[in-house]
């Protein structure tokens, strides 16, 4: 039996696949990441965060790193509240998937870029609270990843007959809010660590961006 929290990570997927092919020229910020300071991402510096295929060593893509100008049609999708409580001053939305050789689990990388870190930091409760916290399963339990971020939070799960597992963690990094979606239809397919590892680079690689740096960071081969 094919787990819960497998079949909302490929649903997430094919929200992702929907990005692809509809990134345009870059919409344009202020971007003063030299100086230290957290700064409002471009388009192009929103795909750059995502993690691409150099960066996952030993995974596929299966949707590659793709941002879009938040409009109506992706706020319904990064932000499936009322009102879409979440996405006020969200300015891009991104997506990239991936998974492993032979094998059936699936990872998926989201961003949302704000305007400005109040934007981002009012938004973050809003979005954990509401859609994203309950995206491993009923039982998903938190856990802790460790300095990852301004803000972070995580929570896995198991479901289905054989206990196979699920993850979601949401991260803060300046003005952005960062996911990761995990799922395996096979017991044992994903653990903590990789979540962990997971949350890591993709908040590393936000950290960069706005510091001014082409995002590198990348998962241990």
């Amino acid at each position: 039996m094919i787990m819960k929290n497998y079949r909302w990570c490929v649903a997430t997927a094919a929200a992702a696949l929907l990005l692809t092919g509809c990134g345009g020229a870059d919409g344009g910020t202020e971007n003063d990441g030299a100086n230290g300071k957290s700064v409002a991402l471009t388009k192009e510096l929103v795909r750059q965060v995502l993690p691409d295929g150099e960066a996952m060593p030993g995974w596929k893509e299966s949707t590659p790193p793709t941002a879009v100008d938040m409009n109506e049609l992706y706020r319904q999708q990064a932000c499936p509240s009322k009102d879409n409580a979440g996405c006020r001053n969200a300015r891009f939305f991104g997506a990239s998937t991936f998974r492993p050789d032979g094998d059936a689990t699936i990872v998926s990388f989201l961003i949302i870029a704000y305007d400005s870190e109040q934007s981002a930091r009012n938004a973050y409760d809003v979005l954990w609270d509401g859609p994203y916290s309950k995206k491993a399963g009923q039982g998903a339990k938190p856990f802790e990843l460790g300095p990852i971020g301004d803000e972070r939070d995580a929570r896995f799960g198991t479901s289905g007959f054989q206990g196979e597992p699920g993850a979601v963690t949401q991260t803060r990094v300046g003005t952005t809010l960062l996911w990761t979606e995990s799922a395996s239809p096979a017991k044992g397919g994903i653990d903590e660590d990789l979540v962990r590892n997971l949350a890591k680079v993709l908040a590393e690689r936000s950290r960069q961006a706005q510091h001014g740096d082409t995002p590198s960071a990348a998962l241990d081969g």
